[in-house]
C-alpha cells in the first residue's frame, strides 16, 4: 500500500503532520522527497501582450520554446 503524508525531517527524525489511513502498524520503507521554497510566481503569455486586445497565432508561435543549439550537441537534442 503506498500512502503520502506530509511530515518534517529535523536532526534525522521524521515527524508526520498527519495520519497515514490505512496503513497498518508494521515495517515502513520512507522516500523522502525535498519541498522547494521560495518558487517564483509562473509566468503566463498575457492577452493582448504584443498591442491587441487578444494574442494572435503568431503571439503563441513566437512565445514557443525551440531549444538552444549550444545544448542540443551538448545533449544529442
Amino acid at each position: 500500500m503506498t500512502v503520502i503524508v506530509s511530515g518534517i525531517y529535523k536532526n534525522g527524525k521524521l515527524e508526520l503532520l498527519e495520519t497515514p489511513k490505512g496503513l497498518k502498524d508494521g515495517p515502513v520503507q520512507v522516500l523522502l522527497t525535498g519541498i522547494p521554497g521560495n518558487l517564483p510566481e509562473p509566468q503566463f503569455l498575457q492577452p493582448g501582450k504584443y498591442g491587441e486586445d487578444y494574442s494572435t497565432l503568431e503571439d503563441f508561435k513566437e512565445a514557443e520554446w525551440h531549444g538552444e543549439e549550444e545544448f542540443d550537441d551538448l545533449y544529442g537534442g
